[in-house]
């Protein structure tokens, strides 16, 4: 067993630690099957809870991995449950500031006394897992490396929070901020961000208590990562953030960004085992597919609202109305837990108005849907993940931002980038009908889908061999920054 440790150990080993939410664990999985491809090996890094998740979503099998790939899970310190549903962010959150810490340095440590496999050569950390900087410094200095797994503009937005605090802004003095014209107040000192309103700030400013858990645990995140001289990834491409990107690059150490990094993976053969190992939580639904091999081509919305947005069941009905009246037809994905508090309640007469062209779903593949040709908008809560699956696959889309950089990346969508519309947060029939009608149907439509091709084509340019700007900082950060990290002197 000792010759196979020497063996191994001049092979770099990455630990990649996603924050524990569909929209986070995705992105860094894709990033950490990039790794792998280039001859790294890797330690993926669930908490149990999630990790039960994938097993029953995915299979019994499904987290075994390779030998090179190995599926590892610490404890979340909250309650235990076999929910089918993204943990409560105040509570998770609380959780990753308090009990992460422990279990994470033990998995180190018991995976430096393993012999099949090499010793630990970095961490790459979700720049909101913090306590990964404390977990490398005290077990010996391990190297760190930090991936932003959200929007740029989201972290530029966060990057705001210490400004908002000084002025005095932050908090509110009473909850009429939501009503009496507070939000509509402009951030004027970030260059990027000229003409922006305070509601498109990120969401965690909306209160009245300074010392509001998501707040505090944002501002600092970033400005811990923002100083801490490491690495940042982001998963954006020059091009399309160029403006934030460069505001960013003021505020920070070295920077790559290497998005989208769907596009990025297309250089792994598609028959690697790597590329079978899967991350969605939700067991996906083999119909949607199917069902829109029937339809005509740019004919049909798909409406998915990401892994974390709820909802009242009062705003479920309006948009369900709104899509039944616009005559269009919809593939919608109603998550178990989509509606607060309880589960949703579709109205009978929308199910029989609308069964011959609608077609509701538990979860889908969105890559592959979005990039079917029926397809021909997209009503969607501005996720990044969600919102690089609409660039890549070039569908216009209606924003419906719930909570965190959603609103930011919605405000960018629609002023900056030109690829969507947004609706009311006070959700109304009527205007999803316009709306839709609009996108689908009128002059409107047709130039925010043109916008939506447009950076369809800059994306695929963006991660092109041998020059496209991300493929390009994708081989720095590779040659430059991770591998010199497993040489001797390091």
């Amino acid at each position: 067993m000792e010759r196979l440790t020497e063996e191994k150990s001049g092979i770099p080993h990455a630990v990649c630690v996603p924050y524990p939410t569909q929209g986070h664990v995705r992105p860094m999985l894709k990033l950490a099957k990039l790794l792998h491809s280039r001859g790294f090996h890797i330690t993926f890094v669930n908490t149990e809870y999630n990790h039960r998740r994938l097993l029953r979503s995915r299979g019994p099998t499904a987290l075994d991995g390779l030998p090179s790939f190995r599926f590892k899970a610490i404890p979340d310190g909250l309650p235990p449950s076999d929910c089918d549903a993204t943990q409560d962010i105040h509570s998770l959150t609380h959780a990753v500031m308090n009990h992460f810490l422990e279990p994470f340095k033990e998995l180190i440590l018991r995976l430096n006394a393993q012999s099949e496999s090499p010793p630990v050569t970095f961490i790459l950390s979700d720049c909101v897992m913090p306590f990964t900087r404390d977990a490398a410094q005290q077990l010996g200095d391990i190297p760190l490396v930090l991936f932003w797994t959200a929007s740029a503009c989201g972290f530029l937005g966060y990057s705001q929070y210490r400004a908002l605090l000084d002025k005095g802004i932050f908090p509110f003095k009473d909850s009429n901020f939501q009503t009496d014209g507070s939000l509509d107040m402009v951030v004027d000192w970030v260059p990027s961000m000229k003409g922006m309103r305070l509601k498109y700030i990120p969401s965690f400013i909306r209160t009245i208590n300074k010392d509001d858990t998501m707040f505090n645990f944002l501002m600092l995140s970033v400005e811990r990562a923002a100083r801490s001289s490491v690495p940042i990834i982001f998963n954006s491409f020059d091009a399309f953030e160029h403006d934030v990107l460069e505001d960013i690059s003021k505020m920070v150490g070295p920077m790559y960004n290497i998005g989208p990094l769907q596009l990025q993976l297309k250089y792994v053969p598609k028959d690697s085992a790597v590329m079978s190992l899967r991350s969605n939580l939700w067991k996906e639904d083999s119909q949607c597919l199917q069902w829109l091999d029937s339809k005509k081509p740019q004919s049909v919305v798909y409406v998915s609202y990401g892994s974390i947005t709820t909802m009242t069941n009062e705003n479920l009905i309006e948009f369900a109305w709104g899509l039944a009246n616009s005559n269009h037809p919809f593939l919608w994905v109603v998550r178990p837990d989509l509606v607060s508090g309880d589960s949703a309640v579709i109205p009978p007469e929308f199910l029989d108005q609308t069964k011959e062209r609608g077609l509701l779903a538990a979860w889908c593949d969105q890559e592959k849907v979005l990039n079917h040709p029926s397809i021909g908008g997209f009503l969607t809560h501005c996720g990044w993940s969600s919102t690089l699956d609409t660039i890549c696959s070039g569908v216009p889309i209606l924003c419906w931002p719930f909570f965190a950089e959603q609103q930011t990346n919605c405000w960018y969508s629609v002023e900056k980038w030109g690829i969507g519309m947004e609706i009311n947060n006070n959700v109304r029939r009527e205007e999803v009908e316009r709306q839709v009608r609009e996108l689908m149907e009128e002059e409107k439509g047709k130039e925010i889908r043109k916008d939506a091709m447009r950076w369809k084509k800059l994306a695929k340019e963006a991660t092109a061999r041998p020059d496209g700007s991300s493929y390009v900082n994708f081989e720095k950060l590779i040659n430059e920054v991770l591998l010199p990290l497993n040489q001797p002197n390091n």
